[in-house]
């Protein structure tokens, strides 16, 4: 007999990203309609943060840095378009742009400090 009957190592386990990638753009939001500025930036680092990862889980990129510093990018972009769009749309997305290009110099400033200080042995070939 079996100590765990129906499991495996055939079988893949199950990862944890989803879960938080779904959790991630609606705990910005919240943050966004409470006017709480840090959670709004915290949803955005915990979305971007796990998509970067289950990028690295799956085997597409090797050190999540450079991942992160993609999604900073991405994130200046789409802050900035809101913020430059900003006048023309009768509500104001101040914070909302605000929240997005914070969140993108954090993801940059922790990619960047990944890059300088992790080394590069911690992760496999």
């Amino acid at each position: 007999m079996e100590e765990t009957p129906g499991l495996s190592d055939q079988y893949r386990k199950a990862s944890p990203w989803p879960l938080f990638i779904a959790l991630g753009v609606p705990i910005s939001e919240l943050g966004l309609l409470f006017d709480i500025f840090p959670v709004a930036v915290g949803g955005l680092l915990l979305f971007c943060g796990c998509v970067v990862g289950m990028l690295q889980e799956a085997g597409y990129i090797r050190m999540p840095w450079s991942g992160l510093a993609v999604s900073a990018g991405l994130l200046f972009l789409a802050g900035g378009g809101v913020l430059y769009i900003n006048p023309q749309v009768g509500v104001d997305m101040t914070l909302r742009a605000y929240a997005i290009l914070a969140s993108g110099l954090i993801l940059a400033m922790g990619a960047g400090a990944g890059r300088l200080f992790v080394p590069k042995s911690q992760f496999p070939a």
